[in-house]
């Protein structure tokens, strides 16, 4: 009989799906003589994080927030003599938190790369574990969310996704009480769609409105559709729910991760832009009508091109068309610096620099309008 200890993932897989953390530090503990494990998994603005093992509180330590951002492990020496190690958790791109413990020597690169192995482990089983518990999705609350944001951030497929051909990443605003403003997509084999949606209303209602226009859009892709059938015929059940009351202005994009090539519908508001080497060009559409604003409404498909390299940028006019205190439009100017300041970092932390400065702009006013920054970097 073998004597080898059972794998982490094995045992993640055997546990409750409320009792990873602790799992995967028992497993730590027994095996390499971790101490002082602790998983954080960060607030929906990515800017704190809490603690999942130990007493319950944000923390803003430096070095996790470093980690989280970095997506890279940190390594620092105690006082003691031991090494604090900081491992991201990742899965599929998506920033799950990060992984601390300290072991009593500084570790071989051989065993950081293992324990980098068991943090993607106990990444993967949150992130599943995730529609049957809500410790983990708790945790990352540091207020009460309104019910339309609930409803909004329920409907998320994630914040980010990648691998070694693109990364793609989205932030909402406000994160507690955002209304209609939403952000899909979805990966098959080679072709990646993409939507921005910038809903109508206000609370409740605009989040139900944007529910019943991703939901439409998923049904025609998962049955094959293209992104001109699921832009129909989300419009379909709009009318036929509101009339011509309501709508949804959307881009829907279908990206080729082999050529570059962009199939897009602009049903409305939503911006994009192109940062390739030091320029910043926007992509311009022949605007078409918002979803649902008229029945058996018809739309065409444009296309444009990526260059390896690029980095795409859709956001929604609650980013773009921002006027506080009557100034001109954040996305006249300010949008494009901010833009720039982004080029040296992921799309993971490229929406959170757009969206800081568009609170910069706002200079402590109230926005009037929800917004949601959506970046794509294509590798190739």
């Amino acid at each position: 009989m073998s004597d080898l200890p059972v794998p982490l993932g094995v045992l993640l897989r055997a546990a409750p799906p409320d009792r990873l953390p602790e799992v995967a530090a028992g497993h730590l503990r027994r095996h390499y003589g971790a101490d002082r494990v602790e998983v954080f998994v960060p607030d929906l603005t990515l800017s704190a994080v809490s603690p999942l093992l130990g007493d319950a509180g944000v923390a803003t330590e430096p070095a996790v927030l470093r980690c989280l951002g970095s997506q890279r492990p940190d390594t620092q020496a105690t006082a003691g003599g031991a090494t604090r190690l900081h491992l991201p958790l990742n899965a599929w791109g998506e920033r799950v938190g990060v992984l601390r413990l300290e072991l009593p020597h500084r570790p071989e690169p051989e065993l950081t790369e293992q324990l980098l192995v068991h943090a993607d482990e106990l990444a993967t089983a949150l992130r599943a574990a995730g529609s049957n518990t809500d410790r983990y999705r708790r945790a990352q609350r540091l207020g009460r969310l309104t019910m339309a944001a609930e409803l909004q951030w329920d409907l998320l497929p994630g914040r980010s996704l990648g691998d070694e051909r693109f990364l793609v990443a989205g932030q909402l605003e406000p994160a507690y009480d955002v209304h209609g403003d939403h952000f899909d997509w979805s990966l098959d084999g080679d072709r990646l769609t993409l939507t921005v949606l910038n809903g109508s209303g206000e609370g409740v209602e605009a989040a139900l409105l944007t529910s019943l226009a991703v939901n439409a859009m998923r049904n025609a892709r998962r049955c094959g559709a293209d992104i001109i059938e699921q832009a129909e015929l989300a419009s379909d059940a709009i009318h036929t729910r509101y009339g011509s009351a309501q709508h949804v202005a959307t881009l829907l994009l279908e990206v080729d991760l082999v050529s570059g090539g962009v199939a897009a519908v602009d049903a409305g508001s939503p911006r994009c832009l192109i940062a390739r080497g030091g320029e910043i060009t926007p992509v311009d559409f022949e605007q078409q009508l918002p979803l649902g604003m008229f029945g058996e409404a018809r739309y065409e498909i444009q296309r444009f091109k990526l260059d390896p390299g690029d980095r795409m940028l859709v956001v929604s006019d609650g980013v773009h068309a921002a006027v506080p205190g009557k100034r001109s439009p954040f996305g006249e100017t300010a949008l494009v610096t901010a833009l720039r300041r982004t080029r040296l970092q992921p799309a993971t932390e490229a929406v959170g620099t757009v969206m800081r400065s568009l609170r910069e702009y706002h200079a402590g006013a109230d926005p009037e309008d929800d917004a949601v920054t959506v970046c794509l970097d294509w590798r190739r």
